[in-house]
């Protein structure tokens, strides 16, 4: 599938079911993610839809770029510091925005379920653990 560029000046609708959903070598083998709108590794603008599914954990990390998450579906749970902690996880329902700043640690848990999430942010994306030895990328 084609995303959507910005600047394009034209109409595009793009459906749930349209999503071409790839493993993304940050994350752990069973989420995914979904390239919606621009070319992520790009510095520009760019719109991306994560899925984890339930039990999965993004451990301790962070993003050079200031994100802004939707809750799509699911029950996203997420904490903020350098260490995995459950007492510091938050749950947010569908329809909640989380706005994130670059280089904030934090972490996600699908605690209750699976979770799909969307991104958006200014690119090129980025996803530094704070252990090394959670990278899958390492592996």
């Amino acid at each position: 599938m084609l995303t959507h560029q910005p600047g394009q000046e034209v109409f595009r609708s793009i459906l749930p079911q349209d999503l071409d959903w790839q493993p993304f070598p940050a994350f752990p083998p069973a989420a995914r993610l979904a390239v919606v709108v621009g070319n992520p590794s790009e510095p520009a603008p760019y719109v991306v839809r994560v899925k984890l599914p339930s039990g999965e954990r993004l451990m301790p990390h962070r993003h050079t770029e200031d994100r802004v998450y939707l809750v799509v579906s699911g029950v996203f749970y997420i904490g903020l510091g350098d260490t995995f902690d459950e007492e510091r996880l938050r749950a947010y329902p569908p329809g909640a925005v989380i706005v994130l700043p670059g280089g904030t640690s934090h972490f996600h848990w699908a605690k209750s379920g699976q979770y799909v999430t969307q991104v958006t942010a200014i690119g090129p994306i980025s996803l530094e653990y704070v252990d090394p030895a959670d990278d899958p990328r390492a592996a």
